[in-house]
């Protein structure tokens, strides 16, 4: 159960970190703050979108 919790929590903390970078890359490219934070949450919704599909996948292959 541990091994889960940490595992969901490096995932969340992958995708803070990724929305973050993307909000900052929006932002010095000249986006406005609604903007950059919008391409923020878009990041921070795909990189949990992409993890949960994975883990779906591998799911497959485990007894």
């Amino acid at each position: 159960m541990a091994v889960i919790l940490l595992a969901a929590a490096l995932v969340v903390v992958l995708a803070l970190l990724a929305a973050a970078a993307a909000g900052t890359l929006a932002r010095l490219d000249g986006a406005t703050y609604p903007a950059a934070l919008t391409r923020a949450a878009t990041t921070f919704a795909a990189v949990l979108t992409l993890a949960a599909a994975v883990t779906g996948a591998l799911a497959q292959f485990l007894p």
